[in-house]
Formats: C-alpha cells, sequence, structure tokens
C-alpha cells in the first residue's frame, strides 16, 4: 500500500527542521545548526520504510512490527475472538521501523480506536491504559486481532485500512508514531514459535503455525 522510502507520515517533520536547519546556518551560527540537522537524519531514519520480499503462507503468521518480544501469555479475549488466546507483545524502540504489517491475508471484520494515556509501552498497565487502535482480520478459516499500542513518547497512531478492506499477509497498515507496543492476538489452534527476549522483522518473522 505504501511503498515510499520515507512514509508520508514524516515529511511534514523532516520538511520542518531541514528548513531550521539551513535558517540556523545561514542566518545564525553554522555549529548551531548541527542539532537540527542531527534531526533530520534522525526523523529520516525514523520514518524509513524498507521494502521487504514476503513469503506468502496461509499456514504461518507474521510478525507485525520489528522489535523485540516482551511477553507471550495466555489470555482470554474478550473484544474479537471470544475465546482463550494468546498474546503476543512486541515492543518498539524508537530505532525500531515503526510500520506495521498484516500476519495474514483477510477481511478486517472489527476495528476499533480507543483513547488513552501514554504510559511507557515496556508497562503491562499500557495494553490496557494507552491509546490503542485494534483490528481483527478474518479469513475464513481463522481469526487473529492485532493491537497499537502508543508508547510514552507516542502521541498518534496512523492507519491506511478500514472495516471491511481486504487486506494481504504481510501489507503495511498504519504505524505507531515514535516508541510503542504491539500486540498479537492468536486462537489456541496456532502453535507460537517465538519466546520472550528474541528480536523480530515485521512482514518476515514467523510468529505462529496453524495447526
Amino acid at each position: 500500500m505504501v511503498k515510499a522510502p520515507i512514509v508520508k507520515d514524516g515529511h511534514f517533520i523532516i520538511a520542518f527542521f531541514l528548513v531550521l536547519t539551513t535558517i540556523t546556518a545561514i542566518f545564525g551560527d553554522i555549529y548551531w545548526s548541527i542539532i537540527p540537522g542531527v534531526l533530520v537524519l534522525f526523523f529520516m531514519f525514523f520514518f524509513r520504510n524498507p521494502n521487504r520480499k514476503v513469503i506468502l503462507d496461509d499456514k504461518l503468521l507474521l510478525s507485525p512490527a520489528d522489535g523485540m518480544v516482551m511477553g507471550v501469555e495466555d489470555i482470554y479475549d474478550e473484544e474479537f475472538l471470544q475465546e482463550p488466546a494468546t498474546k503476543v507483545t512486541i515492543f518498539l524502540s524508537v530505532f525500531d521501523v515503526h510500520i506495521n504489517r498484516s500476519p495474514m491475508r483477510g477481511e478486517i471484520k472489527y476495528q476499533r480506536y480507543t483513547c488513552g494515556g501514554f504510559r511507557p509501552a515496556y508497562k503491562k498497565s499500557a495494553s490496557f491504559e494507552n491509546e490503542r487502535h485494534a483490528i481483527g482480520i478474518d479469513n475464513g478459516k481463522i481469526k487473529i486481532l492485532v493491537i497499537q499500542v502508543a508508547g510514552l513518547l507516542a502521541r498518534r497512531i496512523v492507519s491506511w485500512v478500514t472495516l471491511g478492506h481486504n487486506i494481504e499477509q504481510g501489507q503495511r497498515y498504519g504505524m505507531i508514531k515514535f516508541g510503542s507496543s504491539t500486540e498479537l492476538i492468536l486462537p489456541k489452534n496456532v502453535t507460537v514459535l517465538v519466546k520472550k527476549g528474541k528480536r523480530v522483522i515485521g512482514g518476515k518473522t514467523v510468529i505462529g503455525r496453524i495447526d
């Protein structure tokens, strides 16, 4: 869906600091221009949007985000699956790619945005207290729930899909600006293949296999 090397959500911020760098260098002290110049490079890095070759397989569920697996736990999902499930939580630092990708193909049958606070994304309570955006995907054989959770620095969750949208496996569907986490809620007929502490890559790392 979004194939530009830098997503448009970062264009304004990058342009602002680029102009600030130029003005500071011309009308101020060139050494002071280093600070906004470094920020230009940081935001270009943060809003990067790498192309990735996705291996399509309906029996596999791919990671929805880059980052570190912070937990794998048994829960009962009352939001979409309405059954016992496994929750995989992935923490994204400010240095990770923040584009979210769909773990599987299917139709978006559920979508909910919830306002909230901005606790550190690695805190367990962030899942319940922070701003979040959830989408439920159904391909006729399996249903999953993917949740974007804002972090301490995050102030906006971006979504490029809507209810009823048919999404492909590995497709970019949104991002969270700055530190955050992503949760993947899976039914019990999925064997989870990752453990706490594992680094994952969105659209590449296999999170689970459908039994």
